[in-house]
């Protein structure tokens, strides 16, 4: 045996423990996954009989499963882009050479080592209808403004956030947006970090101002990053459930009924692993067709700025 064929043993078998987790642990449940999206698949039933397609089929004319997905579209429409852009937005604010600004990066990461379950039982708190958080802060404005004696711009101190469609939908973004802004904010600063000093020197020489600093040096040198916030960003948000199943249980009138909890009720509540499968199949198809095309269109976007 050749010395290259010893060092190539010796690396298949570093990577065989990483190896075999991965087909155990990833690979043969989507395998299994795939063989139970083609059965009818109760589980506490014996009989499973191959049905195809059938599920896909059926999951395409169920008007509740188009909901979720719907509801997931724009859960990731909206909740993607406030997202990034607070992140990449407070990223440049600790960047800055600040006394103290140490001490924020921690605060903006705390969410991110919390259990989503200690945190949406603390956004309960805030969007209780009573004396939540929010109505609290919303009754303040009102006793200033009549302090002022401002009229016209009061707001109801008694709403009640899970229980309005619309309000329902925005909290849970806001919750997401929340809870990941430390890790994507960490990222983006490494990315800031990483730009040469020399080319903001340049900008300055060149008569920039700090808008077009940013603008033309940083966001542009920060693509690379943005792109793996955005892609990440985006598998997380097609996967929201904690805080679905804390806050709202996919109400009020199936306004937040995303996919994933919709899975979740058909495998667990209905107790319909294949349906369920095939649903986790459609979820796969989304994430990845919409990866691609975020892959597709910021290098497209970077390929503009070198030609440029």
């Amino acid at each position: 045996m050749t010395d290259r064929s010893k060092h190539n043993w010796r690396g298949y078998a570093l990577i065989a423990p990483a190896a075999i987790y991965l087909a155990v642990f990833a690979l043969a449940p989507i395998v299994f996954a795939g063989w139970m999206s083609l059965h009818r698949w109760h589980l506490l039933k014996p009989e499973r009989p191959f049905v195809g397609l059938a599920n896909f089929i059926t999951l395409a004319q169920d008007p509740f499963f188009r909901n979720a997905v719907w509801n997931t579209l724009v859960f990731v429409a909206v909740g993607v882009p406030l997202s990034v852009v607070s992140s990449l937005l407070v990223a440049a604010l600790v960047s800055q050479p600040l006394r103290g600004v140490g001490l924020f990066r921690t605060v903006f990461y705390v969410p991110a080592v919390c259990s989503q379950v200690a945190i949406s039982m603390v956004w309960t708190w805030i969007l209780m209808p009573t004396n939540g958080l929010a109505n609290s802060i919303l009754a303040g404005w009102n006793a200033l403004l009549d302090g002022v004696h401002v009229q016209g711009l009061h707001f109801a101190t008694d709403t009640n956030f899970l229980e309005r469609p619309g309000f329902a939908m925005a909290s849970l973004v806001a919750m997401f947006m929340w809870i990941g802004l430390g890790p994507r904010m960490i990222i983006f600063v490494a990315g800031i970090q990483n730009i040469p000093e020399t080319l903001y020197e340049a900008a300055v020489l060149d008569g920039c101002t700090t808008w077009r600093k940013f603008r033309h040096v940083t966001l542009p040198l920060l693509l690379p990053t943005t792109l793996f916030v955005l892609v990440t960003t985006t598998i997380a948000a097609f996967q929201i459930f904690t805080p679905v199943f804390m806050l709202t249980r996919g109400g009020p009138q199936r306004s937040t009924d995303v996919v994933l909890y919709h899975i979740y009720a058909e495998a667990w509540q209905k107790l319909e692993a294949g349906m369920a499968s095939a649903m986790s199949f459609v979820l796969l198809a989304m994430i990845l067709v919409v990866s691609a095309a975020q892959f597709r269109m910021l290098r497209h976007g970077d390929g503009e700025e070198a030609a440029e």
